[in-house]
């Protein structure tokens, strides 16, 4: 169902604007363009990367940086590629629980950090509308009530669930006012992942002005950078086809509605997927040497398993 809505918007858009706005992306995507993303998004990572370290460390895990900008570049490039845009964090969270040993306090760090990182996310994306002048402003409401209403759908579904583990979510209740009593305790640490959530977001929304310059469309970097939130808020909604759906029908309303286009939101919402993609292939590097280097630990790991087998 999640993948039938982000291709229905897709449709919609293709049906009621044409494939003009494809095409014009296609051709507006330069190389330019692509090594300035590519550029903005290393440093991102490194946010990002940053930013899970401070939460991992606050829940007693240390998760070295080289090793956590890996992961997050990995990450990136599977959720560029995959539906949902999540499971590249599945699966850095799991990989790395299965490399520590630690499955639950890895899983758990990794979903405070993206949290975390959401939250910041809207609350960013909320001061903007509200300090620069756009004809954003006036859906302020509308983005408060949406984030309130998936915070809610996210909560029932969870409680679905979880409903036939009794004795989990009393568990889950505990480990979630630990968590958070560990992060809180720690000030700079509150701090570290408030400014380095700052930055990720600062980062896309620059990969996103990019996108607008490369589309040609005519705007100051003031007034698009609350278009750019609002479409990047979009782009976190988990009903998309790697990436693409909402995003892109939230950048033609956006677009529309600040008197620019419908279309040119559309062409600019797919540059910043082209070069977003792009700049996250570094990750399928990552991904393809943790493959090899896991094949060739493998024989070497064999004679040890069959040596505890036998006891």
């Amino acid at each position: 169902m999640r993948l039938a809505a982000g291709a229905a918007v897709l449709i919609v858009l293709a049906t009621q604007l044409g494939t003009g706005p494809f095409v014009e992306a296609l051709q507006s995507t330069s190389l330019t363009a692509v090594a300035v993303a590519v550029l903005v998004t290393a440093l991102t990572m490194v946010c990002c990367a940053w930013r899970w370290r401070l939460v991992a460390r606050a829940l007693g895990l240390e998760v070295p940086l080289g090793s956590a900008v890996g992961a997050y570049y990995r990450a990136a490039f599977l959720n560029a590629t995959l539906p949902g845009g999540v499971l590249g964090d599945v699966h850095r969270a799991v990989d790395h629980g299965l490399e520590t040993g630690q499955m639950s306090r890895t899983v758990r760090s990794v979903a405070w950090e993206r949290s975390l990182g959401q939250v910041a996310q809207i609350g960013l994306t909320v001061v903007v509308l509200l300090a620069v002048p756009s004809p954003l402003r006036s859906s302020v409401p509308l983005i408060g009530a949406t984030a309130v209403a998936l915070a809610i759908v996210a909560v029932v579904l969870l409680r679905r669930r979880m409903a036939p583990a009794r004795r989990l979510p009393a568990r889950m209740l505990h480990a979630v006012v630990d968590d958070l009593a560990a992060i809180v305790r720690a000030p700079q640490v509150g701090v570290g992942i408030l400014l380095a959530s700052v930055l990720v977001v600062l980062g896309h929304a620059g990969v996103f002005l990019v996108a607008v310059r490369a589309a040609g469309v005519e705007v100051s970097a003031v007034a698009s950078l609350p278009l750019a939130l609002v479409v990047l808020l979009a782009a976190s909604i988990p009903t998309s086809i790697a990436g693409w759906g909402p995003r892109e029908g939230i950048a033609a309303w956006a677009f529309a509605v600040a008197g620019l286009g419908a279309a040119q939101g559309l062409t600019v919402s797919v540059v910043y997927g082209v070069i977003a993609l792009v700049a996250t292939l570094p990750g399928a590097v990552v991904l393809v040497a943790r493959r090899r280097s896991g094949r060739r630990a493998a024989p070497a790991l064999a004679p040890a398993a069959r040596e505890v087998a036998h006891g």
